[in-house]
């Protein structure tokens, strides 16, 4: 199981880093802990991915010498699923950063179980 385990490191490391994210997203009530467990946890998803498209000995496909073969090149999508990954996160990361500016405007806290009170009580004063 150790050599297993050692032979796929990469795998296991995102595996880890996907727990600690959705560990902090689960139990964490400030929204900017919540939002960098949210990251943490694309990490790891980009990790696998891309240690799940590399394989040892080949290389980018790119064709190169004539050689036409598939068995000497990588599979190039998930090296594209990657980068169109990392373009979604940033850009939900950005989107939740400025709703997380927003809220703080408004409630003076980050705290989740706090403006949901506050916002129960401003609805029942309207």
């Amino acid at each position: 199981m150790l050599q297993n385990l050692l032979a796929n490191y990469e795998e296991a490391v995102a595996i880890i880093l996907f727990g600690i994210g959705f560990t902090m997203l689960l139990f964490q009530r400030n929204l900017v802990k919540k939002l960098i467990g949210m990251n943490i946890m694309d990490t790891g998803t980009f990790l696998f991915l891309a240690s799940m498209g590399y394989i040892a000995g080949r290389k980018a496909p790119i064709v190169t010498n004539g050689v036409m073969e598939t068995s000497a090149y990588i599979n190039p999508v998930p090296a594209g699923l990657v980068l169109t990954g990392i373009v979604v996160s940033v850009s939900v990361t950005a989107i939740m950063l400025a709703l997380t500016v927003r809220l703080y405007k408004r409630y003076h806290t980050l705290n989740l179980d706090d403006i949901y009170v506050l916002s129960k009580h401003q609805a029942e004063d309207r």
